[in-house]
């Protein structure tokens, strides 16, 4: 089994990878693109669906708002991006937003910043593949039947991709990402030629379908309310813009200009292609409705198909294979789209783990250099929310923007604050002009962010951005109860002036039950420690048992007092903490160490079948004070299996650049060294 096991992750993850190597992982920007944008992009595939699916619910004259949302849409998209070039060129050290709030704003601030990220991370990943599963659903109608089976699939093959290094899986996903440019760009361009140069008629497969509206006609404050909700919904094409931001480390140098040109050559192709698709959308009368089986008149059974593919549909009507393209590059990019997600989380809980607001596990790089634990956790989270939503795009994003836009507004408000810090001591006047249109575009960002944020607490709260809230909340409140327990254990562990005092004997213990090999080879390895005070100890739960074992020790004549204590109820733990405990009292000043010889298996079920007893004396003996408890490993038969396996690489190991060669042990121990004995042990157990 442990051989099946290394080598089915050595066949999905690969090799490890020297800590030297990272270097070499560094992404040129042609990759970095892909990468760490194909969030942002692949937006547009959704976000204008999504502004007039909610404008259909005032009937298809609230149409006629579409081109303004998106335009809407389109200046706050701008406005961040150029805001957040300012970000990466003042904080490279891919802190993103968290250090800019953190630094600038305190350090609740920078939680909530951190809060908001986790929970738009993990949302990117489920919105991003449930998204995916519609655009299959198109072409595939099992898939689109089985869309939760679907994306969970589409997490795990995700996950496995990722965990193979952030630059091997940069490459796997720059084709399909150009690919689904090429795509929409071509779309776009073929479809407005069409109709604006050769004046040619291309309708949507849905442009004579009749939508009426949900209740009675929206007007005046309640209409107004729904051009809002559309314009936040379409708001979505601006996720993953901050992704940058975190990665600028993983870009060549320089660091900060790459990643600025790169975040400007994202809000090009974004705004390109999102106005060019709602353009589309427009002038081919397409209708994308929230309830096809109320909305739609005249079509019974109606299954309504996404944006993208029938915009494909209306501009490749006599070119089928164009059709096709579109609609698998816009699949595939919905999928990989969550990879920024698997490069920001990852990175972001890393540098959360090294401020201590995260376990420590999630700062340690794995085999192939990416943050393994914090992918894992992306993913177990990311399937959590897919299978708890069905996979329901709408119902997803309702969530979606409320920790973005969290993060821009204290993100740019922050910016802000750096900017006024730095005017107080520049005195040169170029400089300071530089600093003045910087702050100036920082600001309006703040504005423009913190406006949306607004209006996205007014119009989605009760349609499940509360739970976007609550979870920004249970992250916050977990990760400062997780910094007070690291503070709290780093204060406790602060070493005293009488911390380095030497006990002053050291009293030695060796459990006994029977005398056999493992008890001989505890005892010779008690003596050669060379304590004050050594003893053997059986615990007489059988008196025939204790009498052998008594006069098996005489006749061998062995140089160590054998004591037995009396246990009238058959128990064994507590006898022998009674008899540590009475040792230490006796004694406060020495300290009592426990030999306790341990069987080493080869298999699992022989682990069920040994070492029982001494698992649970082992955890209680670890809580009293001034016990030191060690195990004398005696290898049995079945452990020899293990010795010819090429041993599984320690955690951490990559990091420390530690890279074992077939049959090479772990770090400090021979060739030959038996796997780690269990942490259980035969003890007296008549």
């Amino acid at each position: 089994m442990p051989k099946l096991g290394v080598a089915v992750k050595r066949v999905l993850v690969g090799r490890p990878q020297r800590s030297d190597r990272l270097a070499h992982n560094l992404l040129p920007k042609r990759i970095a693109l892909p990468v760490f944008a194909s969030d942002a992009m692949s937006s547009v595939a959704y976000a204008p669906e999504e502004i007039f699916l909610t404008l259909s619910i005032a009937g298809l004259s609230a149409y006629a708002f579409s081109p303004w949302v998106g335009a809407a849409v389109v200046v706050v998209l701008l406005t961040v991006v150029t805001s957040y070039r300012q970000n990466v060129h003042a904080y490279p050290s891919g802190g993103g937003d968290y250090e800019v709030a953190t630094v600038n704003l305190g350090r609740r601030a920078g939680l909530t910043v951190a809060s908001a990220l986790l929970v738009d991370y993990t949302l990117t990943v489920a919105v991003s593949i449930s998204a995916a599963a519609a655009n299959v659903g198109a072409l595939i109608p099992y898939v689109g039947q089985h869309k939760v089976q679907f994306a969970v699939l589409a997490i795990v093959v995700l996950t496995a991709v990722n965990l193979r290094g952030i630059r091997e899986s940069g490459v796997a996903f720059a084709v399909p990402t150009y690919a689904f440019m090429i795509g929409i760009g071509t779309l776009v361009v073929w479809g407005l030629t069409r109709i604006l140069v050769f004046g040619e008629v291309v309708r949507a497969p849905s442009a004579d379908l009749q939508i009426i509206a949900e209740g009675d006609a929206l007007t005046g404050l309640a209409l107004a309310l729904l051009v809002l909700r559309s314009f936040t919904q379409g708001c979505a094409a601006l996720t993953g813009v901050e992704a940058i931001s975190n990665g600028v480390p993983a870009f060549r140098k320089p660091k900060s200009r790459n990643a600025a040109s790169t975040l400007l050559l994202l809000g090009g192709l974004s705004v390109a292609m999102f106005s060019g698709l709602i353009a589309l959308a427009t002038l081919t009368d397409a209708k994308i409705v929230e309830s096809p089986a109320t909305q739609i008149v005249g079509a019974p059974g109606y299954v309504q198909e996404t944006l993208v593919a029938q915009l494909a549909e209306a501009v490749f009507d006599d070119f089928p294979v164009g059709f096709y393209f579109v609609v698998v590059v816009t699949a595939l990019i919905l999928v990989l789209a969550a990879n920024t997600a698997y490069n920001g989380f990852p990175v972001l809980g890393s540098i959360l783990s090294q401020d201590r607001y995260l376990p420590r596990q999630l700062h340690t790089r794995g085999d192939r250099l990416a943050f393994s634990n914090g992918i894992l956790v992306l993913a177990a989270i990311a399937i959590v929310l897919v299978v708890g939503f069905q996979a329901e795009v709408t119902r997803l994003i309702a969530l979606y923007t409320v920790g973005v836009f969290t993060s821009f507004t204290l993100s740019q408000a922050g910016m802000l604050r750096h900017w006024q810090r730095h005017l107080a001591t520049e005195t040169d006047p170029d400089t300071r002009r530089r600093m003045r249109r910087s702050q100036a575009i920082n600001g309006f960002g703040a504005a423009m962010t913190g406006v949306v944020l607004v209006i996205v607490l007014i119009t989605k709260f009760t349609r499940g951005a509360w739970i976007a809230i609550a979870a920004m909340a249970v992250f916050y409140v977990m990760m400062q109860a997780i910094r007070k327990h690291y503070d709290r254990v780093s204060e406790e562990l602060v070493a005293g002036e009488s911390d380095g005092v030497l006990p002053s004997r050291n009293h030695a213990i060796v459990l006994v039950s029977t005398l056999h090999k493992p008890t001989l080879r505890a005892v010779a390895y008690a003596r050669a420690t060379r304590p004050d005070v050594l003893e053997a100890v059986t615990v007489n739960v059988d008196d025939a048992d204790t009498k052998r074992l008594m006069r098996e020790w005489q006749r061998r004549k062995l140089p160590v007092a054998l004591k037995v204590i009396e246990s009238p109820y058959r128990e064994i733990t507590k006898p022998v903490l009674d008899y540590v405990k009475r040792v230490r009292s006796d004694n406060p000043r020495d300290v009592v160490t426990v030999f306790i010889p341990e069987y080493v298996v080869g298999h699992w079920w022989e682990q069920i079948l040994h070492n029982q007893s001494a698992l649970r004396l082992k955890g209680r003996l670890l809580f009293q004070p001034g016990v030191m408890v060690t195990s004398v490993p005696w290898q049995l038969v079945s452990s020899e299996r293990l010795k010819v396996r090429r041993p599984e690489t320690p955690p951490g190991a990559s990091r420390r650049g530690y890279d074992p060669s077939p049959g090479q042990g772990a770090p400090g121990r021979g060739g030959d060294a038996p796997a780690s004995p269990s942490p259980s042990a035969p003890v007296p157990h008549r």
